[in-house]
C-alpha cells in the first residue's frame, strides 16, 4: 500500500516551462490525505518558492528543497546539507570564469547572486519568483551554503561537462532542468532527504511512490518502492524507474480511483 508520494517539480509536475501548478494537483493532494497518503514536494527549488507554488495546501504537505539539502515537515527542519565554504568559494570562482553562466547560492530562506545580468535577474524575480538578494560580492553571504546553482540560458551540456571535470571528485554536479546545473552538498540528495522523512513518519521505502525527470532525482527514484520517470526525462533516467508516464496527475487519478478506503 502506498503511504507517501514524492514528486519533483520542474519537468515533472511543471512541464513545458510552466511556473504555476495545475489546480487539479491540490484537489488530488487533499484526496490522497483523506486516504492516508502523504504528499511531498521534492525539488531543486528553494523552500519559500515551493510554499508559494503549493499555497492552497502548503501546510498539508512536506518539502524536500534545494535538491535534498533541506527537508522540512510540519514547519520543522529534519535535515540540512551544507557545502564547505572553501569548496563553495572555488566553485563560485569557476562559475564566474565560465562564459554565459550565472551563479546563485542558496540559504535557508534566500538565494544570493552577484549577477548584473538584467535578463537573469528578471528571470529569478519574476519568472521563478524566488526570494532573492543581489549582492556586490558573494563574500557578503554570511549564512551557510545549502546549494550552489548555475544558470545558462544556452543549455547545460557544455557547462555540465566543464564543472563535472573540475569538481566531481569533491561534490555531486547534476542537471536540474534544461538551464540549470546544481552542486549538491556532500551526502545530501533527494534520496537521503526522503529517507530522513520516511524514518520520521515511520514509513517504509516500499510504501513510497516517486516521480522525477532529471539526474537530481535518481536517488529518490531508486529509494521508492514504486517510481516513475517522465516520458520526456533526461536520457537514462527511465533506467532508474519502474515505469514511465506523461502525467503525474494521471497516475494519481488512477491511484485514487483504484484505492479502497
Amino acid at each position: 500500500m502506498i503511504k507517501l508520494i514524492a514528486s519533483d517539480l520542474d519537468g515533472t509536475l511543471l512541464q513545458n516551462g510552466a511556473q504555476e501548478l495545475d489546480p487539479l494537483i491540490f484537489d488530488q493532494i487533499r484526496e490522497l490525505k483523506e486516504m492516508g497518503i502523504h504528499f511531498v514536494a521534492a525539488s531543486g527549488r528553494q523552500y519559500p518558492n515551493l510554499q508559494r507554488l503549493f499555497a492552497p495546501v502548503q501546510d498539508e504537505i512536506s518539502y524536500i528543497a534545494e535538491n535534498g539539502s533541506l527537508c522540512i515537515h510540519d514547519g520543522k527542519t529534519l535535515s540540512k546539507g551544507l557545502i564547505p565554504r572553501e569548496l563553495g568559494n572555488r566553485i563560485i570562482n569557476a562559475i564566474h570564469s565560465c562564459s554565459g553562466c550565472e551563479c546563485i547560492v542558496s540559504g535557508e530562506q534566500v538565494c544570493y547572486s552577484d549577477s548584473v545580468n538584467e535578463v537573469f535577474r528578471d528571470h529569478m524575480l519574476h519568472v521563478m519568483k524566488n526570494n532573492m538578494q543581489f549582492v556586490d560580492s558573494m563574500d557578503e553571504v554570511r549564512e551557510p551554503f545549502l546549494k550552489i546553482a548555475v544558470c545558462n540560458f544556452n543549455g547545460t551540456k557544455d557547462c555540465l561537462t566543464y564543472f563535472q571535470k573540475l569538481f566531481s571528485s569533491e561534490i555531486k554536479v547534476v542537471t536540474s532542468g534544461n538551464i540549470w546545473v546544481d552542486f549538491i552538498a556532500p551526502d545530501a540528495n533527494k534520496g537521503t532527504a526522503l529517507q530522513t522523512l520516511l524514518d520520521h513518519l515511520h514509513i517504509l521505502p516500499e510504501e513510497c511512490m516517486a516521480f522525477g525527470d532529471q539526474y537530481n532525482d535518481v536517488e529518490m527514484l531508486q529509494l521508492a518502492g514504486t517510481s516513475y520517470a517522465m516520458s520526456g526525462a533526461a536520457p537514462g533516467i527511465s533506467f532508474y524507474a519502474d515505469y514511465t508516464t506523461d502525467s503525474v496527475s494521471d497516475v494519481l487519478s488512477e491511484l485514487i480511483s483504484s484505492t479502497v478506503i
